[in-house]
């Protein structure tokens, strides 16, 4: 998983790397599956249950499964990029929300703010812990900068299936859930939006927007709890000092 993990990383850079004004998600679904592939591994979302394109990608306010179109990205746009893929029979899946040229304040605080929900949670993953333990704290960092925390869909456990127990949701209470310990891995993906509200999905059974206007952002890598705490096998860790607030 850990091999599966680099090559996602890997891929998201590249993937990354090419979000700009003018591009559209439908080159950025391309990208990413030119370098899946390139690097011997599998799209893991191109078909599961039905879905028609290697990446989701997440516009402004839709929260997640936003289907890549050939509608151009415009400077002052987030987009969040989620994909997933198979190596050797093993999955990984991460996610980013990025910024498109220059973007607002607001928006540039609640992409931070759900990247640092993200670590806050890690920090709490230890073996011994609850599962509880990691949502409070990704609850309670969102919350406490002002945003919403969005509650219709949830992290995962994964490994050699793409979707596996437990459930690893961004609310909760500490010391409630399953207990955590090594050797368990899954997804732990915050999201978040501008203000409260319900997801809902459009026409197409699989974009779930937050409404118009309230935007939403996403953070998320594949992790597993070992003897000596979380590690993480998809993304690059992160300086202590940017998840102080």
């Amino acid at each position: 998983m850990a091999e599966a993990g680099r090559l996602l990383t890997e891929s998201m850079a590249e993937v990354g790397r090419a979000v700009r004004p003018g591009v559209t998600p439908r080159e950025l679904d391309r990208i990413a599956h030119d370098a899946i592939v390139a690097r011997g591994a599998i799209p893991a979302q191109l078909g599961y249950q039905g879905y028609p394109a290697t990446i989701c990608l997440s516009k402004n306010e839709i929260v997640v499964h936003g289907i890549p179109d050939d509608v151009p990205l415009r400077e002052g746009d987030i987009v969040t990029v989620d994909f997933a893929l198979i190596f050797r029979g093993f999955y990984a899946d991460m996610a980013r929300t990025l910024p498109v040229g220059t973007v607002g304040a607001e928006a540039q605080l609640l992409v931070r703010v759900t990247e640092e929900a993200f670590w806050k949670g890690f920090a709490e993953a230890q073996p011994g812990k609850r599962m509880g333990d990691v949502s409070a704290a990704v609850q309670r960092h969102i919350e406490s900068a002002g945003f919403w925390v969005v509650r219709e869909f949830v992290g995962h456990g994964i490994g050699t299936s793409f979707h596996e127990d437990p459930q690893v949701p961004n609310y909760g209470r500490a010391g409630r859930g399953p207990q955590l310990r090594a050797g368990m891995t899954f997804a732990l993906e915050p999201m978040a939006a501008l203000r409260a509200g319900n997801a809902s999905f459009l026409k197409d059974g699989w974009t779930a927007t937050m409404g118009r206007g309230n935007l939403a952002a996403q953070y998320e890598n594949t992790i597993a709890i070992t003897d000596d705490g979380p590690q993480l096998l998809t993304g690059n860790p992160v300086p202590a000092a940017s998840v102080s607030r």
